[in-house]
């Protein structure tokens, strides 16, 4: 007989409450990308996904919405990239599965990678203004990872739905927390094999 789970459900690692909780609002993107890179270093060092982070901020303000980290290999969930689970993370925290309803306040995702084919995909549909990356997708590729199709010119796909896109923000610190987690032995996992 065929049977379904009624739920799923992703639980964020406890190391998240320690390293976020001094922080509630950082100015200068230079800082929210470091802030990303330290907490895809810390999901590798915690052994709790791989090593991606990426942010919620209200682009203004830079007032801190949401963290979140890849969970994929610890969740056991291939969707769980660290950008999805940021939106998902912001549009739970502010009640809409829109986070351009608000007219007052834009806000902007801040990954330490450029994003994958289906982060790619999601993002506009989340509604953020405004894309901050670090490592380019060369970097993820570089290691192991298997990005997915995506458009050579997406940032430009990006501009022209209203999203501004900065990337190569501190990416020599992203490359170096790549870097790490293929020299500490992490999980390279891809849908094929190949």
């Amino acid at each position: 007989m065929f049977t379904q789970t009624n739920e799923i459900t992703f639980k964020l690692p406890s190391w998240i409450s320690d390293y976020t909780k001094e922080i509630d609002t950082l100015k200068d993107i230079n800082d929210r990308a470091l802030f990303v890179i330290e907490a895809s270093r810390q999901n590798i060092l915690n052994k709790t996904g791989g090593p991606f982070a990426a942010a919620v901020f209200e682009k203004d303000s830079g007032a801190l919405i949401a963290l979140g980290v890849n969970l994929v290999t610890s969740q056991g969930l291939s969707t769980l990239h660290a950008e999805i689970v940021a939106l998902e993370i912001a549009e739970n925290k502010l009640h809409t599965y829109d986070l351009s309803g608000n007219e007052k306040i834009e806000y902007e995702l801040v990954s330490s990678c450029e994003p994958c084919a289906m982060c790619f995909g999601a993002i506009p549909w989340s509604g953020v203004k405004r894309v901050i990356t670090c490592a380019k997708d060369e970097d993820a590729r570089a290691i192991g990872f298997e990005e997915g199709d995506k458009p050579k010119d997406w940032r430009i796909s990006f501009k022209n739905r209203g999203i501004e896109v900065i990337d190569e923000v501190k990416r020599a610190e992203a490359k170096e927390v790549l870097n790490f987690y293929l020299e500490d032995g992490g999980e390279i996992y891809n849908g094929t094999k190949s």
